[in-house]
């Protein structure tokens, strides 16, 4: 998953090319201007309704899936729990 940083790039990419200030974006979905800055920021933590709103007026939608985890290399392991000192 994006984290909010890289999902309010993608909405502030998408908010310019179709040549929205966020002062015109906040008018249109009737969210507060400082919101948007906050998503575009990633350090908005309000309502999923306010988040889908904003995706939804710049062309963008949200996707779940499945969390992926990834395991370090076996040399990584090794590296990890030596006691030999370096």
């Amino acid at each position: 998953m994006a984290s909010r940083a890289e999902i309010g790039k993608k909405i502030r990419a998408a908010r310019k090319i179709l040549g929205y200030t966020q002062q015109k974006l906040s008018e249109l979905i009737r969210i507060n201007k400082t919101t948007i800055s906050e998503i575009e920021n990633g350090r908005f933590t309000g309502s999923f309704d306010i988040f889908e709103r904003v995706l939804d007026a710049v062309g963008l939608q949200f996707e779940v899936n499945e969390k992926k985890h990834t395991l370090p290399d076996w040399d990584e392991i090794e590296s990890m729990f030596s006691e030999e000192d370096e």
